[in-house]
């Protein structure tokens, strides 16, 4: 997971990645199959479960607080002393080979997947009357996405935790407020 963390998919080779594991190639492929079912076994890990980000939306008091909680963990995910920089997810963006391309829609996918978690959780919002009727969930839940993608970046460029909270902050203080 860290191999990828710190250097995205493609860059990752199988050399480096058993090197870092203590294992050989042929032992990679008898557990994994492949390079591309590896790395997606190392975004399950760093997700802690796929479906633990959308439980924690859904548990959350509010999508206020479900939005707050994200940024709030990517600020201190991304700059963790014992981790890579940023985001595993943003930092593994796969950009090149056509042999990569079901893995930059897997990530595409997980993206999605959680944008669509907050998305719903702040349409019932609005439907609570918790925020105003005229609020564009779409558009906040996709702000919240693009702040995170963004502090990845930061942080991979050498921001640190103290900057990206008040960058997470900064972002929570256009919420709109309650009716």
């Amino acid at each position: 997971m860290r191999v990828f963390w710190q250097h995205g998919y493609e860059a990752s080779s199988v050399a480096v990645l058993t090197a870092a594991m203590g294992i050989t190639p042929p032992s990679l492929y008898a557990a994994f199959g492949d390079k591309q079912r590896l790395f997606l076994a190392a975004v399950d890990r760093y997700l802690g479960g796929s479906d633990r980000v959308t439980a924690t939306i859904a548990g959350a008091a509010n999508a206020q607080d479900a939005a707050r909680d994200l940024l709030t963990a990517a600020a201190i995910g991304g700059t963790g002393a014992d981790t890579p920089a940023g985001c595993l997810l943003a930092s593994s963006i796969v950009t090149g080979s056509t042999a990569a391309a079901g893995i930059r829609e897997a990530l595409a996918a997980i993206r999605r997947r959680i944008e669509t978690a907050l998305r719903l959780r702040i349409e019932g919002d609005i439907d609570a009357g918790l925020l105003p009727a005229g609020s564009d969930a779409e558009m906040l839940a996709g702000h919240v996405f693009a702040v995170v993608q963004g502090m990845s970046t930061l942080a991979k460029d050498g921001a640190g935790r103290d900057k990206l909270l008040r960058v997470a902050a900064g972002a929570m203080a256009g919420w709109p407020g309650p009716r």
